[in-house]
């Protein structure tokens, strides 16, 4: 039984896609499209050394331009904030007098407690104060 190029290539192809699954090493995914590209060139009818050239070309290819893209994309911050994240730079509306031991605020649609950043500032009902931090359950404002 002879078997074509193409499925030598197809088989390297799905053998280099299995430690992409197992190791989620995006390296191995380049490779198997490598792999494929040479399956297709060798179907074509093109020569071992045009295959394995395909094989390199598209391989090295991929590395050289995915794998700066995706190496930025992984290294930036999410775009959206949660949780404490999201509360930190909004604007509050005081309910009851807030002062450096406490106090109430509306936040966010929720009642929070809170207390100034500064011990010896107030802030009286109806003011707008900005939350710079949160302190377990108690809003830090200014």
């Amino acid at each position: 039984m002879d078997i074509d190029a193409w499925v030598w290539w197809l088989i390297g192809a799905v053998g280099l896609g299995i430690p992409l699954v197992l190791t989620a090493m995006p390296e191995f995914g380049m490779f198997a499209v490598g792999a494929v590209a040479a399956a297709v060139t060798a179907a074509l009818g093109a020569g071992v050394v045009a295959q394995v050239l395909v094989f390199v070309i598209v391989s090295v290819a991929l590395i050289a331009v995915v794998r700066p893209i995706a190496n930025r994309h992984r290294s930036q911050r999410p775009q959206h904030r949660t949780g404490i994240e999201a509360l930190k730079g909004r604007t509050a509306v005081v309910l009851e007098r807030v002062d450096g031991a406490g106090g109430r605020i509306k936040l966010a649609g929720e009642i929070w407690s809170a207390r100034t950043l500064d011990a010896h500032t107030t802030f009286e009902p109806g003011q707008q104060v900005d939350v710079v931090d949160i302190d377990g359950a108690t809003a830090v404002v200014m």
